[in-house]
């Protein structure tokens, strides 16, 4: 018998709307938080800006599954919104996607993406990734698949063979993925519109576009997206590349002796957002707390 998830089943819900969803991903617990605060339904822990925020390196594999699993719990634990989290290949043969796959279910997550890229895996829009074969891509779907029917959480089904073999062979891995059970769809990096379409209209099931600022895929707007049938439209480091933005300027100001505090948050509503106040409320039931 699946043991249920209830976030798994609001993913659903969002999904059977057939409205798209717009998704900001998210690379701490506060960033999420932030993200749920302005009124969005769903998140996706980015292994881009989670690597980048937990180790402070690039997501090439560095983190550790254990590392990616604990990150997710931070932020789990910090919203209310359902949360998918980047999989990456499984952290190893059909075996450890399974154990993947069903770690994160238990954490809490919504969906976990599992992917056909070559371990060490690549940010799909950076140099240097490849895939592997379609016998071992297939696996890792089945054995997603596999585990989902034991503990329930969604599986985004990602491949990477455009850039390598063509957007034929990435649509031929798409549809596979589809027939064997993935949920939701993921071919990286179309390179312009026209190849979006395609995407939407071969693969047989709900399919995530993936807006990257200053990556090799048109940015269009959500209504656009919406009309070609997406059903997600992840933005991976839309929050990071702000974050990062806002601290260097501050930080050369202060370095420069200027005036750093145009532009910070106040403290009184960075309080808030944190939680300062829903805290002291519930500790003052507790006497001093």
């Amino acid at each position: 018998m699946t043991v249920p998830n209830p976030m798994a089943d609001r993913l659903r819900a969002l999904l059977a709307r057939r409205e798209l969803i717009v998704m900001p991903c998210c690379y701490d617990a506060l960033s999420a938080k932030l993200i749920q605060q302005a009124g969005f339904d769903l998140t996706f822990l980015s292994g881009f800006s989670a690597a980048a925020s937990r180790i402070g390196a690039p997501d090439t594999g560095l983190m550790s599954y254990g590392e990616v699993l604990d990150q997710a719990r931070n932020v789990i634990e910090a919203i209310d919104i359902p949360m998918m989290a980047d999989g990456d290949t499984g952290h190893g043969n059909a075996m450890n996607v399974a154990r993947t796959v069903e770690g994160f279910a238990r954490a809490g997550c919504a969906g976990v993406m599992i992917e056909d890229q070559v371990a060490p895996k690549r940010c799909g829009h950076t140099e240097g990734k490849s895939v592997v074969g379609r016998d071992e891509a297939l696996d890792r779907v089945r054995a997603a698949v596999d585990a989902r029917g034991r503990r329930d959480i969604l599986i985004l089904a990602r491949t990477d063979a455009r850039r390598q073999h063509g957007l034929d062979e990435a649509l031929w891995r798409a549809r596979a993925f589809a027939d064997l059970g993935a949920d939701i769809v993921f071919v990286e990096e179309p390179y312009n519109t026209a190849e979006m379409a395609r995407i939407v209209a071969e693969t047989g099931a709900p399919t995530m576009a993936n807006m990257l600022e200053g990556g090799q895929t048109p940015i269009l707007p959500p209504a656009a997206l919406a009309e070609m049938g997406f059903a997600i439209a992840a933005y991976p480091l839309t929050a990071l590349s702000a974050a990062m933005q806002a601290i260097v300027m501050a930080l050369d100001r202060l370095k420069a002796g200027e005036d750093h505090t145009a532009g910070l948050m106040p403290l009184a509503e960075m309080k808030e957002r944190i939680g300062f106040a829903a805290y002291h409320t519930a500790a003052g039931r507790y006497g001093k707390g």
